[in-house]
């Protein structure tokens, strides 16, 4: 029998180089739309406690798997008694990587490491490998990070297997220069925003359950790919949605609506798919302009990431949490 659950998805901005800060301000903001709501879940974005973005700020972003950012999530899951996703960078076997913790009340934890980084991520993390099912106490929930929402092989590995997909988003429009506005910004930026907003409900028909769909926003200056010391001055581009079994949005937060949150109650039942996973490796169609930054940055990226993993110039190579990993799915008592 189906029934309901109250979900909310935080759109978040926070602070380039300001992991604490930002630590504080997603307390502040959870709390906020949890005493507004009373839901039974809330969840933040891929990489919530800062932007996945360009820059060698981002090799000081990454921290043990059991480090500040999970306690802060466990922290809000056991106050507010309610399922708290997020996202982070984290220590998992020796690698860094994109991660993504569902944490309950009772102190469960699930993990999911993204599969693939994504263009400029390749830099600073590497794939991961998991089904990416959080099996809570209230069901199976789906968790996809960044583009994995674009990836027909995500909805292929959830398609009858959960009763929500959760996750998160940060996606930086192209860059503001004004050299290059006529193509990037004034043609390729709208497609990027239809993009960005059609994700969650495409996924939903595809995989046949509601998708809560949070997302990064606001205005970032980050680095150039292949080109040291040229800022890229964008966006990110929020577009915070959560939808239906069958796709239709529920609850919507745009670029221009700011850092906020939604919430909506979704049916929580067996899944429906109403449209077939495709054959190919994406979803939609991307521009061109898309799969050449796609591939150009994720050679360059695994390369260096390589590279500077072999002679230890990250930062976290000298932690001493380094090797101390937790399983995927982290029963109640074991961290207490």
């Amino acid at each position: 029998m189906s029934t309901t659950k109250r979900v909310v998805a935080v759109q978040l901005k926070v602070a380039i180089g300001d992991v604490e800060a930002n630590l504080r301000h997603i307390e502040d903001i959870v709390g906020q739309a949890i005493r507004e709501h009373s839901p039974d879940m809330v969840f933040l974005p891929e990489s919530a406690n800062h932007p996945n973005i360009h820059g060698r700020v981002m090799r000081h972003v990454v921290e043990p798997i059991n480090g500040p950012t999970l306690a802060t999530y466990r922290a809000l899951a056991q106050k507010h008694d309610c399922i708290i996703g997020g996202g982070y960078l984290s220590i998992r076997n020796g690698d860094a990587r994109g991660t993504y913790a569902v944490c309950e009340p009772d102190g469960a934890i699930s993990f999911h490491d993204k599969d693939q980084p994504s263009m400029w991520e390749n830099n600073n993390y590497t794939p991961g490998q998991d089904l990416g099912i959080a099996d809570t106490g209230a069901g199976p929930i789906g968790v996809a990070n960044g583009f994995e929402w674009l990836r027909s092989r995500t909805a292929a590995r959830l398609r009858g297997r959960v009763k929500l997909v959760a996750g998160g988003m940060c996606f930086p429009s192209f860059p503001q220069w004004g050299v290059t506005k006529k193509w990037f910004w004034d043609r390729e930026h709208a497609t990027m925003v239809d993009l960005a907003r059609e994700t969650p409900g495409r996924m939903a028909r595809v995989v046949g359950v509601p998708c809560v769909h949070p997302s990064h926003v606001g205005d970032v200056t980050m680095s150039t790919p292949f080109a040291p010391g040229v800022p890229w001055p964008t966006i990110l581009l929020g577009e915070t949605q959560i939808v239906d079994a069958k796709g239709t949005s529920l609850a919507h937060l745009s670029y221009a609506d700011g850092e906020g949150y939604i919430c909506a109650d979704v049916n929580w039942g067996d899944p429906e798919p109403t449209f077939d996973v495709p054959n190919r490796f994406w979803m939609p169609v991307l521009p061109w302009t898309v799969h050449a930054v796609w591939h150009a940055c994720n050679s360059s990226g695994r390369a260096r990431y390589a590279m500077e993993r072999r002679r230890k110039l990250f930062p976290w190579q000298y932690d001493p949490e380094l090797g101390r990993d937790l399983p995927d799915r982290v029963p109640p008592g074991m961290l207490d």
